[in-house]
Formats: structure tokens, C-alpha cells, sequence
């Protein structure tokens, strides 16, 4: 893989031509800025901006006036080739805090190997009604130990909205869901994104993530795609690097949230 014509694609395709990505957002493009401004439970944020030093503070104060004029906190999605080099402390200076680094990886779906099955007396079950959005989010909490109500949310608008740009699945060992995870695909991308993948702890290790990240980029290749991307934490990129997956750059959520730095 030619890592840094495939992270210009990216930036190119998920990034300055970003699409909105579910329900109720629109993309709005203000100088050089791209952001998603979400639903009122929805995500928002910064996806790509074309910042130099001159620029970069004005562009970074007129965000948060904006965003806090809407009373929506935000996130400015930061990726370690983004210029210029300090933005990560003009971000923090600001008032923002930053989220655990991330590592962008992208795989080509050709090259992967596709027929990982989960283990045994584990059964991979669609995701299509709210049922099912309940048992992903339960999953979340678990296995990540934060709040699921916005994803519940935007999930269930997707599923309910236009249900070829989402894919989501749950594992279940017997009636116990251990794991689920989601897939965007946004049409006219080259590009299908790998959400959300979470195991529960005890069913950590043993071949369940592996295999629900076989299963959609099984579904990203049947519908056309040519890469799959996932925004990997510490624990994933190990899995995701024997599954064929290559590190191009970090990401980094840098969060605003409105509320209490007014209070500050």
C-alpha cells in the first residue's frame, strides 16, 4: 500500500468531502474548515480543516463561538499530519481537552482474509430494529464504560433512515450479547468506516472482535468498497494488524465541551 497516496485519498474522499453522517446533519464548509453539525443529540464537529499559523487561532475562535452560539458541545478531530504542527496545543490553549490518541488504519479489502468465523457457540446477528440498537448499546456500556444514549440514538435514526449506508451487528453467545459493532458507508467514498467494535471483558481474546471485523468488510466488498478504515485504539491495532490492516496516521478527538467551559 502506497500509505501516502491512500491517507490523500482519505483526507480527500472522508475529510474535505465529508457527508453528513446520519439524519438531521448537514456539512458545512467555512473557510478552511469542514464541519458536521449534528442533531441536537447528534455528532458534532470538525473533520478537516487547510490551516496555517497565521490563521489557525482565528479559525479555531470562531469554532467555538460558533458551536456555542448553537449550545452544542463539538469535536475538533485532529489527525497528525494536520497542519500546522502545534494545533494540538492551540487546541488544548483554548479550552478543549483531548480524548486517548487513536491510530488511523486502513486496509485494502482484497487484501484481507475474509472468512474468520467467531467462535464456538457464538452466532454474528444483524442489527435492524430497536431491539437490536438496544443490545449494541448495551454492549457499549460495557465494554467501554460510557454513557450510549448518542450512539442509541444516531444508530437508530440510521437504521431507520437510509439503512444502505449502515451496517450493524451484535455477537451473542447463546441469548448473551458480547459484542457488536457498526459500519458506515457513505455513498460515493472509497472508504468504509469501522465502528464501535467492543467485547465485553470476559469474552475478550478469544477470536469475537476478529471475526465482526471479518463480517463487514465481507459486506463493504460485496457493496463496492475498496478500503476499509478503523479509528484503532491501543488494544484493537495488534488484532487489526494481523487481520492486514496498516497504520497511516493518529487521530486525536480534541473535545469542547460548551457547557462547562462557560461555567469556568
Amino acid at each position: 500500500m502506497d500509505h501516502a497516496a491512500v491517507l490523500a485519498l482519505f483526507d480527500r474522499d472522508m475529510r474535505e468531502g465529508a457527508l453528513p453522517d446520519g439524519p438531521g446533519a448537514r456539512i458545512e464548509r467555512v473557510g478552511g474548515v469542514v464541519r458536521q453539525v449534528g442533531s441536537e443529540i447528534g455528532w458534532s464537529g470538525v473533520v478537516w480543516s487547510d490551516l496555517d499559523e497565521a490563521g489557525a487561532d482565528a479559525a479555531v475562535t470562531e469554532q467555538i463561538r460558533y458551536f456555542s452560539g448553537l449550545g452544542r458541545d463539538f469535536e475538533w478531530k485532529l489527525y497528525g499530519h494536520d497542519l500546522p504542527v502545534d494545533l494540538g496545543q492551540r487546541l488544548r490553549e483554548a479550552g478543549f481537552t483531548p480524548a486517548p490518541e487513536e491510530t488511523l488504519m486502513v486496509a485494502e479489502v482484497a487484501d484481507l482474509t475474509l472468512d474468520v468465523e467467531p467462535p464456538e457457540g457464538v452466532r454474528i446477528l444483524p442489527v435492524t430494529d430497536r431491539a437490536g440498537v438496544d443490545l449494541v448499546a448495551d454492549v457499549h456500556e460495557k465494554a467501554f464504560g460510557t454513557d450510549s444514549s448518542r450512539m442509541r440514538h444516531q444508530l437508530l435514526a440510521q437504521l431507520t433512515g437510509d439503512t444502505e449506508t449502515v451496517v450493524a451487528v451484535v455477537a451473542l453467545a447463546g441469548d448473551e450479547p458480547v459484542s457488536a459493532a457498526r459500519m458506515e458507508l457513505l455513498p460515493g467514498t472509497r472508504f468504509a468506516g469501522l465502528w464501535g467494535g467492543g467485547t465485553v471483558e470476559g469474552w475478550r481474546g478469544r477470536g469475537v472482535y476478529r471475526a465482526l471485523v471479518s463480517h463487514r468488510a465481507r459486506v463493504a466488498a460485496d457493496r463496492g468498497y475498496r478500503y476499509v478504515q478503523v479509528d484503532a485504539l491501543a488494544r484493537s491495532r495488534p488484532i487489526l494488524a494481523r487481520l492486514g490492516f496498516e497504520p497511516l496516521t493518529t487521530t486525536t478527538p480534541f473535545e469542547y465541551a460548551v457547557d462547562s467551559v462557560a461555567a469556568a
